[in-house]
């Protein structure tokens, strides 16, 4: 393969997004339905579970709905709010470095749960991290 033939393969081939790598809308589905199985069973999500109402799915929609923006596809949750503000959605909830480490505790082992390769969860740890210590108030 000569030099040239490797720059035109490399400037042709789109770069793999956040989105892609967690599979695209049907991966994100599963992720996000798995987070909400766990917040709803685990103890250890128990002070964020109380946090929501008995039906969790307007909330996992809305979920799934700012990943898909947040990852690289289609901006679902901007479509629908106009914004993508996190912090006025969570205002009403005393939310400190518990509830975020509950919320992450969910989030991690989601990701195992599903599937995502170890280098993925690495690479999303971080920023998914930051997201839920931006939304603590207290």
């Amino acid at each position: 393969m000569t030099d040239q033939a490797t720059t035109a393969e490399r400037t042709t081939k789109p770069p793999v997004t956040p989105y892609e790598l967690a599979g695209g809308a049907e991966g994100l589905r599963r992720l996000v339905a798995r987070f909400y199985a766990i917040m709803d069973s685990a103890p250890e999500a128990a002070g964020i579970r109380a946090m929501h109402g008995p039906d969790l799915g307007p909330v996992s929609n809305s979920l799934f709905e700012y990943l898909s923006g947040w990852l690289g596809g289609p901006a679902l949750y901007v479509e629908r709010t106009g914004s993508v503000c996190l912090t006025a959605p969570h205002r009403p909830f005393a939310i400190g470095e518990a509830e975020r480490d509950q919320w992450l505790f969910c989030m991690r082992q989601a990701m195992v749960d599903v599937g995502f390769p170890e280098e993925t969860r690495k690479l999303f740890d971080g920023p998914f991290f930051a997201i839920a210590d931006f939304v603590r108030n207290r």
